[in-house]
């Protein structure tokens, strides 16, 4: 969390005091509203506490977050967020600019979404068995928001590039557009990733697709948060050249994703071998069920689902 104190205001850090040092490590959102309560979410309930931000706590946060230059903020303004070190993600919303018919920025800020991170080492172990065969099987997990898709795709990277038990250490390509998966600051990742993984941070997924092919020669390669045509049309690429994909992306179940242009061409081409469904049913991360590239459950799982 001191990566998100240190440029919380005083006046909110001193509202979060009184909180115990586990009901702070369960937050998974501070919602910060001006002239309106602080909303913690937790297990996807919210609490509000008796202070309300003010416009001078939203100015000095956003100051914060461009180390006190707008000019540094003007890309993350354009998409709607900034990722802040330690891989967290602070979303952003007040008076959109539009220029020519497209977003140029966020003005007048009254709302900051302060979504944590969270590293889980090892909660990708129970996934192997289904996830790979002689090689990884290429896979897309898929969740709504907050179900765990980053926690696990990172782990997952670790995984796979230091090995486990009979699975040898693979070379794995990341290509993190938001700087969520491996939180890098400077360049160097703050999470735990393994020795074999490079980083292509900040870089939009397709083009960092290809860039990792001609680049870096991987044999896995994971990306966050996939759903443009460009993107689908990368991860064929790769698949193409014999290189291991696995994604995730937005989406409730595997019929809500199907019916999403890029990600039918996917499915259509047989892409995935493994679908990973998420949900929040026990908390974050909670396994619904995973599925063959057919869109069939597989009976192993249910196993795993009932241990």
């Amino acid at each position: 969390m001191h990566h998100i104190t240190e440029i919380l205001p005083d006046t909110i850090k001193r509202a979060l005091n009184g909180l115990g040092d586990h009901e702070i490590n369960q937050i998974e959102e501070i919602r910060i509203r001006t002239s309106r309560p602080l909303e913690l979410v937790n297990k996807g309930k919210p609490r509000f506490l008796p202070y309300a931000a003010t416009p001078e706590d939203s100015a000095l946060l956003l100051n914060r977050l461009g180390n006190y230059s707008m000019y540094t903020l003007e890309e993350e303004l354009k998409k709607g967020y900034v990722t802040i070190r330690g891989g967290h993600r602070v979303g952003l919303a007040g008076r959109v600019v539009v220029e020519n018919g497209a977003v140029k920025g966020i003005r007048e800020i009254s709302s900051f979404n302060i979504r944590i991170a969270k590293e889980k080492i090892g909660i990708s172990e129970p996934y192997v068995p289904h996830l790979f065969q002689n090689s990884w099987l290429n896979t897309l997990i898929i969740g709504p928001p907050q179900t765990g898709k980053t926690t696990l795709l990172r782990d997952l990277a670790r995984l796979i590039s230091s090995g486990s038990g009979n699975v040898s250490a693979k070379k794995v390509g990341i290509v993190d557009e938001r700087s969520e998966i491996a939180g890098c600051v400077n360049g160097i990742p703050q999470y735990r990733l393994g020795d074999r993984a490079d980083i292509l941070d900040a870089c939009p997924k397709a083009e960092g697709l290809m860039m990792m092919i001609r680049s870096m020669s991987p044999e896995v390669m994971i990306a966050d948060e996939i759903g443009r045509m460009e993107d689908a049309e990368a991860l064929l690429e790769a698949v193409h050249a014999g290189v291991s994909v696995i994604v995730s992306a937005h989406g409730s179940s595997y019929a809500d994703i199907a019916r999403r242009p890029s990600l039918k061409m996917l499915q259509e081409h047989r892409v995935f071998e493994r679908i990973v469904e998420l949900s929040r049913k026990n908390g974050p991360g909670s396994l619904s069920r995973i599925l063959n590239g057919n869109g069939e459950p597989l009976g192993a799982a249910k196993r795993m689902l009932s241990c």
